[in-house]
């Protein structure tokens, strides 16, 4: 149950919210802007106004690292490849079928980038 003061909180935020344009004054959805107009699913139309808004925000500059190497990222596991015996390989586990069955393993072998696959 709400005290009075939220009520009345709630009940000017919609109509100010309302007011600016962006929710249908009839049945409260969402409008959208089309061809300089807003428009609501229910058919209210409501002008958008002549005065444009830009926003503009500063971005701070990001350091960005870039990877130059071929640095293994997947985990390891020991595991035989099936083409040139090697005992290692990297894996990925994915669910390729249905919720209800395994997922896969993929591997892909560390020495001769053979992939296969284990369901």
């Amino acid at each position: 149950m709400l005290t009075q003061a939220e009520n009345i909180l709630i009940r000017s935020t919609v109509v100010c919210c309302r007011g600016k344009g962006l929710f249908c004054s009839t049945c409260g959805s969402m409008m959208f802007p089309k061809e300089g107009v807003y428009v609501c699913s229910c058919g209210n139309i409501k002008e958008i106004g002549s005065k444009a808004q830009v926003f503009v925000t500063n971005s701070e500059d990001r350091e960005t690292t870039v990877i130059t190497e071929n640095i293994a990222t997947l985990p390891k596991t020991r595991i035989t490849c099936p083409e040139c015996n090697h005992s290692e390989a990297y894996f990925v586990i994915r669910q390729t079928r249905s919720a209800d069955e395994p997922e896969t393993r993929i591997y892909r072998c560390c020495k001769c980038n053979y992939s296969w696959r284990e369901y």
